[in-house]
């Protein structure tokens, strides 16, 4: 299964590296999102900015001494001061099961999808759950108990049961 069956697709809102933070949180809060790749002027993506970086930022001590009492300060700090350069992206024929490993294992929210170059989607951790209840509601035929002896306490969700050979001291492969 390709990221484009699940990715947000363009046109999705993007940030450039010289706009202010609170330009991008605004854009964040606008639009219900917690991931903001960041782009140059052609359209490339160079980064991503999150709702944790914004987070961060404000509470990081090197920003609170360059802040001091001036509070407005927060309008001068920059989208480029914040954000995740290193950006992890994939393509949209990328399978679904990679990226899903991919942000696992990196410990992301999401992956910016990008062809040419360009941004034209991301792919959430919220896109991977509405994949995942897709394909187990695909899956699911019925529900119900496996031994009505014991009270309807363990349930089978559908899914084939193995055969008895396939079953060797209680665990099933």
């Amino acid at each position: 299964m390709p990221v484009r069956e699940w990715m947000k697709r363009a046109p999705i809102t993007t940030v450039r590296a010289d706009a202010t933070v609170a330009a991008a949180a605004a854009l964040m809060r606008g639009g219900a999102i917690r991931h903001l790749p960041v782009v140059d002027a052609a359209g490339r993506l160079v980064g991503i900015v999150t709702d944790r970086d914004l987070r961060q930022a404000l509470f990081d001590p090197a920003i609170q001494e360059r802040l001091g009492e001036r509070a407005d300060a927060l309008r001068d700090l920059m989208v480029r001061e914040v954000m995740t350069w290193d950006v992890l992206s994939v393509r949209p024929d990328t399978d679904v099961r990679e990226a899903t490993r991919l942000m696992r294992e990196r410990k992301i929210g999401a992956l910016v999808v990008v062809e040419a170059g360009v941004v034209v989607g991301i792919l959430s951790e919220l896109d991977l759950l509405a994949a995942f209840e897709t394909l187990l509601r695909q899956r699911l035929v019925q529900v119900r108990p496996l031994d009505a002896a014991a009270g309807g306490a363990a349930w089978e969700f559908g899914f084939p049961l193995p055969a008895e050979a396939d079953v060797e001291e209680g665990v099933v492969d």
